[in-house]
């Protein structure tokens, strides 16, 4: 869950998703689709050396015509797609880059740092990762959550690897990597306990599983903590996806922003790493599909 500086949150705008966005101008770049599990092979590879998709509560057009756009673009997937939304991505020869385990309107602060919830998050992964296997999915997102009273970090980062890893052995029979989010508690999020590179890193080396990785958001890292490329560098091991954003404000990630978002694609790709880099940022533009655009070339590396 994110908010942004429009008051705009992750739910909020899911919510929101109806009309189709203006017709895109520009000359698309080339278009390249990852090959999805199941899908007739394009032959083609994403541009640059990093695959590229766009969470799905960024844009407002409709999934269809969305896929159909980003496709155009370059684009490898679409990132943060509940179960229902699965088979039209995958349809259109694009990857879903990451998947909900379930519909819960506290996703985020409902989280495995609580033992209390450990029962209800382990069912919907034990139902929701074969699934997410049988469509050709490699990635479902969960949380930390956050903060108890009575439930110190330390106590909260054992029983957050107690939980995970209860789960990692079915994520591994399967293929799937679960990863776990990290967010800011400064200005979005505020009780989040997983809002440290630290505290995820140290809940990953207890599990010490490829199968579970923390999603490293790059917007809220840089807010709670900076040194972003250093970060990215020293604990790349333990990370499975990245998401971007603009900081401040969580737009565009242009040089309005105070953030080298192309000495950071670069340094991920240097580091040969295969995963998504999901962008996550709400367009100020008139038109969206501009701002996707440019964070497509700026992350083409």
């Amino acid at each position: 869950m994110i908010t942004t500086s429009t008051g705009i949150s992750r739910r909020a705008a899911l919510g929101r998703l109806a009309a189709g966005a203006a017709a895109f101008g520009a000359m698309p770049l080339l278009a390249a689709a990852e090959a999805v599990p199941g899908k007739k092979a394009t032959g083609k590879a994403p541009p640059g050396r990093l695959k590229q998709s766009l969470s799905r509560w960024t844009s407002k057009a409709p999934l269809p015509e969305l896929c159909k756009r980003l496709k155009a673009l370059g684009f490898a997937g679409v990132d943060l797609l509940y179960a229902d939304e699965w088979a039209q991505v995958l349809d259109s020869g694009l990857a879903v880059s990451m998947g909900y385990p379930t519909k819960r309107d506290d996703f985020i602060t409902f989280g495995f740092n609580d033992p209390a919830n450990h029962a209800t998050l382990l069912k919907e992964l034990e139902t929701s990762i074969p699934k997410a296997k049988s469509a050709g999915l490699t990635n479902v997102i969960t949380m930390f959550g956050n903060r108890v009273a009575g439930i110190d970090d330390h106590q909260a980062l054992d029983n957050c690897v107690a939980g995970l890893s209860k789960i990692a052995p079915l994520a591994a029979e399967n293929g799937i990597t679960l990863c776990v989010e990290l967010l800011n508690s400064k200005v979005d999020h505020h009780g989040y306990q997983g809002d440290s590179t630290a505290f995820g890193v140290a809940v990953m080396k207890g599990i010490n599983s490829p199968n579970v990785k923390l999603l490293y958001d790059i917007y809220h890292m840089q807010i709670m903590e900076g040194d972003v490329i250093r970060t990215i560098r020293n604990n790349i091991q333990w990370i499975g996806h990245f998401h971007t954003g603009g900081v401040p404000g969580r737009h565009e990630i242009d040089g309005t922003q105070e953030l080298n978002y192309h000495a950071i694609a670069k340094a991920i790709a240097d580091l040969d790493y295969k995963g998504f880099i999901a962008h996550e940022f709400m367009p100020a533009r008139n038109d969206p599909f501009d701002s996707f655009a440019e964070a497509f070339k700026i992350c083409t590396v």
